[in-house]
C-alpha cells in the first residue's frame, strides 16, 4: 500500500509549483527581465528571486517547523523535514528564450527524499512522486497517468541524455563518458531537470551530470526511483548526494557505474 503520510505534502508541492508557474511565465521572455551574475558567475533572474521568495513565504506559512534549503536565498528553520527549492532549473534557457526549464521542488525527511516535483511550464508537463506513492505526470493530481522506467537491458540499445562533456572531462572521467556515448544506441543533450524526466518516463534509458548540487537533484531523486528505476550519484552511491548525478532504468546502472569510473584525462574524439 502507497504510504499516505506524505498526500499533504505533495498537495503544498503543487500549490507551490501553481503559484512558482505563474510569476515565471510572466516573466518569460520579457523584454525587461533581470539577469545579473551570481559570485560563481551563474545567472540569475528577478524571476528565480521572486519565485523563491514566493515558496518561501508559502512555506513559512503553511509549513512553519519545516527547514528550507533553496538555491538563492540562505537556509532558513531546523528539524529533520527540510524543503529543498531550485525556482528555475534551467535559468540559462530561461534566459534566451528556451521552453527547457523548470521549478524544482523536493522534500526530506532526514537523509531521504520523500516529496519531488518538477514543474515545466514552457512545456505544459509537470511530474511529482511520494515515498511509497509512485510516480506520475499530468496537469493535475486529478488527471495524471503514472511513470515507468524502460526495459532497456543493453547500453548498445540505450538512450542516453547529457548536459555538456566539459564537466565531464574537468572531473577525470572524460574518456569513460565519451566510451559510453560511443557505445550507446542514441545520444542526446536534453540537458538539466528533462534528462531525468524522461528517465522516468522511459523514453530515456541513462541521464548522467557530473557535477550539481542538492537543489539541482532532490525532486529528481524520487520521481525516478519511484517510477521505477534508480538514482545515484557517478560513483553509485544512492541519493542527491553527488559528486554529479546517475539515472537509469535500473537494469543499466551497475554497468554505467562501472563505465564512469574515473581515469586520467587523456585527449579523445567524440564520433556522431
Amino acid at each position: 500500500m502507497p504510504d499516505v503520510s506524505y498526500v499533504d505534502d505533495v498537495r503544498l508541492a503543487h500549490v507551490l509549483a501553481d503559484n512558482a508557474d505563474a510569476l515565471t511565465m510572466a516573466r518569460y521572455k520579457a523584454q525587461d527581465l533581470q539577469v545579473s551574475a551570481k559570485p560563481d558567475l551563474t545567472e540569475v533572474t528577478d524571476a528565480d528571486l521572486a519565485v523563491e521568495d514566493g515558496m518561501r513565504a508559502t512555506l513559512k506559512r503553511a509549513r512553519p517547523r519545516d527547514a528550507v534549503h533553496g538555491e538563492e536565498r540562505a537556509d532558513s528553520g531546523w528539524g529533520p523535514r527540510r524543503w529543498i527549492l531550485d525556482p528555475i532549473d534551467g535559468t540559462r534557457n530561461f534566459v534566451r528564450g528556451v521552453p527547457v526549464w523548470a521549478t524544482l521542488i523536493g522534500l526530506m525527511d532526514g537523509d531521504d527524499v520523500v516529496v519531488g516535483l518538477v514543474s515545466a511550464p514552457a512545456l505544459q508537463r509537470r511530474w511529482w512522486a511520494s515515498a511509497g506513492g509512485g510516480a506520475f505526470t499530468g496537469k493535475t493530481l486529478l488527471s495524471a497517468s503514472r511513470l515507468q522506467v524502460s526495459s532497456v537491458d543493453a547500453v548498445s540499445n540505450a538512450s542516453l541524455s547529457y548536459s555538456s562533456i566539459g564537466g565531464w572531462v574537468d572531473s577525470g572521467r572524460g574518456q569513460g563518458f565519451v566510451d559510453l556515448l560511443r557505445e550507446a544506441w542514441r545520444t542526446r543533450a536534453y540537458g538539466d531537470f528533462w534528462s531525468y524526466m524522461l528517465v522516468a518516463e522511459g523514453a530515456v534509458d541513462i541521464a548522467c551530470e557530473p557535477d550539481l548540487a542538492l537543489y539541482d537533484m532532490a525532486a529528481l531523486d524520487i520521481i525516478v526511483r519511484e517510477a521505477g528505476g534508480r538514482f545515484t550519484n557517478v560513483d553509485g552511491v544512492p541519493g542527491p548526494v553527488g559528486p554529479g548525478a546517475l539515472a537509469t532504468n535500473g537494469r543499466l546502472h551497475d554497468l554505467v557505474v562501472q563505465r564512469l569510473t574515473p581515469t586520467e584525462p587523456t585527449e579523445f574524439l567524440v564520433e556522431d
